[in-house]
Order: structure tokens, then sequence, then C-alpha cells
């Protein structure tokens, strides 16, 4: 199968045609957040004030990248585990985000967050962090400065690989990755 290629931010159409399963190269400007990010977020909204990027059609990495080496422009840069970002997930998909880049299961909330908003859940290569750095080729501290590494960072990415988990109908590549390789008792 090829690789689908998405350039956010996001359209409706881009999300939706988008199945749990497929290898997709991603292409521009993706936001890393994780959990305290997440949190100050999330407050933000709850507060009705303005957040310090725009959430339309955008794509979430959960990365905290490591500090650069000496000639590099962004150390590893591995997804963290999902799971740690879905008390805050369908807000921020109901402010608009339309994506997010981590590892791991997301909680049945976040899976039906992600069909009421039409977003979509990837997930990227675990292990190959310094292979995800090579894909970045500009970046930026946009918010949070004080939170070190978990900063809100702006990465711009050239053929970033992630695969589609969750998609916006309901499908679910880890369940049909244990449905397909279950054991079946011998007889």
């Amino acid at each position: 199968m090829d690789n689908k290629r998405i350039n956010p931010p996001l359209s409706e159409e881009e999300v939706t045609a988008l199945r749990a399963g497929d290898k997709v190269l991603i292409s521009g400007v993706v936001y890393t957040a994780r959990d305290a990010a997440h949190q100050r977020l999330v407050h933000l909204l709850e507060q009705g004030q303005k957040l310090p990027i725009e959430l339309s059609g955008q794509i979430i990495y959960y990365v905290g990248p490591a500090p650069a080496k000496p000639g590099q422009i962004i150390g590893s840069a591995g997804p963290t585990t999902s799971s740690r970002m879905d008390p805050f997930t369908p807000q921020l998909l109901k402010a608009g985000l339309k994506g997010m880049i981590g590892k791991g299961l997301r909680s049945a909330e976040v899976r039906q967050a992600i069909k009421d908003y039409k977003a979509v859940y990837m997930a990227a290569l675990g292990g190959a962090a310094a292979l995800m750095a090579k894909c970045i080729t500009k970046v930026e501290v946009v918010a949070y400065q004080d939170l070190g590494t978990e900063a809100i960072h702006r990465l711009e990415v050239v053929n970033l690989p992630v695969i589609v988990v969750n998609d916006c109908l309901g499908n679910d590549l880890y369940e049909q990755g244990f449905l397909k390789y279950r054991l079946t008792p011998l007889h």
C-alpha cells in the first residue's frame, strides 16, 4: 500500500479520507505538547481565554524533544504514551484540533470524541526517536517555555512517517490487529 500524504492544517475532507491502518507521511507544521501543556491549554479553554496556538485543523505530536546536540536542530523526538493526554483530548478536539500523534491505546471517551469531531489519531514509530528527529527541519518554542522540553514547540516536518490508529469512523487498528492475530484453539 502506498503512503498517503497530508499537509496540516487538515481539512475535514483530508481527515475523513484517512482509515485505520493507512501509512501516512506528514509534511508541514505540527505542534508538540505533553501533559502539562495540555492541562494549561484546557484551563485556558475553560476560562474562555485565547490559546497560544491556533488549533483549527492542526496536529499535536505527543513528544518532549531531547536537547539538540551540536550541529543538530533537535534531539531525539520519539512519541510518548498517548493515554496521559486522554483527560484533556476531547476538549482540544472540540476546539478544532484534527490530529494527534503518539503511541498506545486511547480511552473510549477519546475514541468517541475522534468520531464526534472528525479527527484522527496516528501512531509514530516507538523506539525510532532519532529517525523521527531527522524528519524535523525547523523547531521553535511557541508557548510555555518554562516547561522546558515539554514546552509547546512548532515543528516543521518533511515526510514524518505515522500510521493511522483511530479514524473518524470509529475504526481502531489495535482492535483490528488483536482480532486478526488472536490465537484460536487447536482442535
